[in-house]
């Protein structure tokens, strides 16, 4: 006490000998007085105001004033939050003989002195007594944005200890420091808070700064509690008294940074049991409001929840409100896949975890969100969807039937898939298998190997038997001598050389082989049979439309395919007026009309197209190469031989007339491009008993739109490509806020095509407003949509505007 109350005389006579300016030896006083006094702690409140206004004047005072290694040791060794509020105030406005690096150097001693640890410790004290909040909320704002003050002022200039990077692990080692004093403060049986610490936890974590700080804190944290119940209790408590506002960014910083659900569950406690708003970010925030998370954290999370009895009861709850937003009709029609993905993703883990009691007691319940989740994905457009609608599907059915049937869908397995079904089988953390050592790990194998063995007896032992007791066991049919077939060819039937006889063997010719071979040979029949094929295309084209499959034929639907789509070319407009006809008419499924449309999109395609290019397309023959045989004594074509191989061996630069040019041919879809187009795009919005575009078939539109888009494509520099956009656009626009996002991709590449095809100037002319209004709905699109491929094409749209603007700018000017 005594020592104490000499500090008040000395702190008085440096502030005096500071202003005589001659204050190296009581400043040298005052710091043997505050180390006889047993440190900065010992100051009381009046202390603190003369210490603080020391440290005050001696920022003011100039440099001559100032002994050079002892004024530092002030700032050092006095109380921290006093030092660092006076050196952050020089550093913001420095007088005329105190530069900002000074202060920068005394601040990155503070820091490598561990004084910030010393400054946390000294204000859990204080409030454990009832300090003054707003001193430590102005501590706080110091601590957390130190680098931002430094930075801000030295513009670039700061030590590379002020990085953020280097910062707030240091930060952290510090938080460690402090809360190993309130560990030992606790075992000696004395009071101290844990709150300043929370809320500089708390405030890095808002600021970004997770990765840096929690990387140097949950590690040790991991040490210290694995079986130390006071440390438990402590890092409870670090968590627990971080303010709501910080909440979800400290619960999500040790998600993700811990290593398993175990060890979560262990430096959380039952957190979300006392904290509502932890509740809330772990139950809803981070599942149904954010997808952007790994499939590690759904583990830690939904684990965390299950590994306590307290917290069970949250996981049967998240498990019911996941399974509500997966069997929303609206939440499927809006959401991006990779929220469904995501949702699907927690289903799954959520399953793995429950046990048999639990499936009991909500069986029916999950019975019902399987059937109503599993008919909103198999109604989407997107396979995607319908796949992820499967998989879960087959999940929860296979959890809710252990004895009876499940559900099988049949989908293409990839590492998604396997992915998400793995994910159903629950794997214990850190399940290590420990190594044998070599003695063990040889007399097990040795062990196992005789089983080994013996399996493999049973499989090659059995031909070899004695030949007494194989004559004995010999039937008398072994005696029968097989027949030799090596030679035996197949007998082929042959194929129809007419198209009418064709016709007839399609449509009531009882011979399946006759049957097969005229569906593989009926398109090159048609190819090469133009005139035959006009005059009965259109009933042709008929009978293909309904051809069903006789036999299992390999490869059916291409070959019935590519003879429709020959066809269509060799008679465009009769065949695809009746094709288009029969889209909009009543009776045929959904498959057919689907047909119908995969048809007109190859047969444009190919119309569009130089002869040349699609007659090597249909031929699908190689180029043929030049061989020298050996041996031979031909010399004939040596000159050619070795041309052709200098030719192959040179590399040209440029392409002079000695090179062949491709034949051109007349854009044969040119003429067509209405008669396939404008008959799809009329009746859309007229519903049939069987059929409603806009209603439930939302797939089949879909498939539409994309033809559309095709349509308007291939049929650039056509007569009909203005009428066509125009079109096109008004149809665009009456379905623009359509629900289903595969639709609304067709439509955006619709207006890809339309700008693709449609001459500037046509555009500019004719559709000025419309393209105005087009515009201004993409930019919405691009900020808006929830689908990530809609946002993508819209932009897109939006840059071909931009560049179409900039083409007609001379024209214009």
């Amino acid at each position: 006490m005594a020592a104490a109350a000499g500090l008040e005389p000395a702190l008085r006579e440096a502030a005096a000998a500071l202003e005589r300016g001659a204050a190296a030896a009581a400043l040298g006083a005052l710091r043997a007085a505050l180390a006889a006094a047993g440190g900065s702690a010992a100051l009381g409140e009046r202390e603190r105001a003369l210490f603080g206004a020391l440290l005050r004047s001696l920022a003011r005072a100039p440099r001559a004033a100032r002994p050079e290694g002892v004024w530092q040791r002030c700032f050092l060794e006095g109380p921290p939050g006093l030092g660092l509020c006076v050196l952050l105030e020089a550093l913001a406005s420095p007088g005329p003989s105190f530069h900002p690096s000074e202060a920068a150097e005394v601040l990155e001693q503070f820091l490598q002195e561990g004084r910030i640890s010393a400054l946390m410790w000294d204000v859990c004290q204080q409030q454990a007594q009832a300090g003054s909040p707003e001193l430590q909320e102005a501590l706080l704002s110091k601590v957390v944005c130190l680098p931002d003050h430094v930075s801000n002022k030295l513009q670039g200039k700061n030590p590379p200890v002020f990085f953020p990077q280097n910062y707030f692990p240091l930060l952290g080692g510090a938080i460690i420091q402090v809360l190993q004093k309130i560990s030992d403060s606790l075992r000696g049986g004395l009071d101290c808070s844990i709150s300043f610490v929370s809320h500089v936890l708390g405030k890095a974590c808002v600021h970004g700064r997770q990765k840096e700080i929690l990387g140097v804190l949950v590690p040790r944290l991991m040490d210290l509690t694995k079986s130390d119940c006071i440390w438990q209790r402590i890092c409870w408590r670090l968590v627990e008294c971080v303010p709501d506002r910080w909440m979800e960014a400290v619960v999500l910083g040790f998600v993700q940074r811990t290593p398993g659900a175990d060890v979560l569950s262990r430096l959380l406690g039952n957190l979300v049991v006392k904290n509502k708003k932890a509740q809330f970010v772990v139950t809803q925030k981070l599942l149904l409001l954010q997808y952007c998370h790994t499939t590690a954290v759904l583990q830690n999370l939904l684990g965390y929840l299950a590994l306590d009895g307290l917290r069970r009861p949250l996981l049967t709850k998240v498990l019911q409100e996941l399974l509500e937003t997966w069997g929303s009709s609206s939440a499927v029609k809006h959401s991006p896949p990779e929220q469904q993905l995501y949702i699907s993703k927690a289903i799954l883990i959520c399953l793995s975890h429950l046990k048999e009691p639990e499936i009991e007691s909500c069986r029916q319940e999950l019975l019902t969100s399987m059937m109503e989740g599993v008919k909103c994905h198999l109604d989407s457009s997107l396979p995607q969807i319908r796949r992820l609608g499967m998989i879960v599907a087959e999940s929860i059915s296979s959890k809710i039937n252990t004895d009876g049937p499940v559900l099988k869908f049949q989908y293409e397995e990839d590492d998604e898939a396997r992915e998400l079904k793995s994910l159903l089988v629950q794997t214990p953390p850190f399940c290590v298998v420990p190594s044998l050592p070599d003695d063990d790990r040889n007399e097990k194998a040795d062990a196992a190997l005789p089983l080994v063995l013996e399996s493999d007896k049973s499989h090659t032992a059995a031909p070899v038997t004695p030949v007494e007791e194989s004559d004995a066991e010999l039937d008398s049919d072994d005696d029968l001598i097989p027949y030799d077939m090596s030679e035996d060819k197949e007998l082929k039937t042959k194929a129809p050389v007419y198209i009418r006889d064709c016709i007839e063997v399609l449509t009531g010719s009882e011979d399946v082989d006759k049957w097969e071979a005229t569906v593989k040979a009926l398109e090159s029949l048609v190819r090469k049979n133009p005139a035959a094929t006009r005059e009965v295309s259109v009933e042709l084209a008929k009978i293909l439309l309904h051809l069903e499959e006789k036999t299992c034929i390999e490869g059916f639907v291409e070959l019935r395919q590519r003879a429709q789509v020959a066809v269509l070319t060799t008679d465009p407009i009769p065949v695809a007026k009746y094709l288009t006809s029969q889209f909009y008419s009543l009776n045929y499924s959904l498959r057919q009309r689907m047909d119908i449309l995969d048809v007109l999109v190859l047969a444009a395609r190919e119309l569009s197209y130089p002869k040349s290019l699609g007659k090597t397309k249909h031929s699908g023959a190689q180029k043929p190469c030049i061989q020298l045989l050996p041996g031979s004594d031909s010399s004939k074509d040596w000159r050619r031989i070795v041309d052709e191989r200098i030719k192959s061996k040179t590399r040209r630069f440029a392409t002079g007339p000695s090179q062949g040019e491709l034949a051109s041919s007349p854009n044969e879809f040119s003429s067509v491009a209405g008669h396939f187009f404008f008959p799809l795009i009329q009746h859309f919005d007229r519903p049939l008993t069987t059929f409603d575009l806009l209603g439930e078939d939302h797939f089949v539109l879909g498939r539409l739109v994309h033809t559309l888009a095709v349509l308007m494509y291939l049929a650039v520099n056509t007569v009909a490509v203005t009428a066509m956009g125009k079109a096109l656009l008004e149809f665009v626009w009456a379905l623009r806020f359509h629900t289903d996002s595969y639709v609304r991709q067709g439509l955006l590449s619709c207006i890809s095509s339309l700008l693709l095809s449609v001459p500037a100037q046509h555009l500019l002319e004719d559709m000025t407003e419309e393209l105005l209004e087009t515009q201004s709905w993409l930019g919405d699109v691009v900020e808006k949509d929830p689908d990530g491929d809609c946002r993508k094409l819209a932009l897109q749209n939006l840059l071909l505007m931009e560049n179409l603007k900039k083409k007609l700018e001379p024209v214009l000017s």
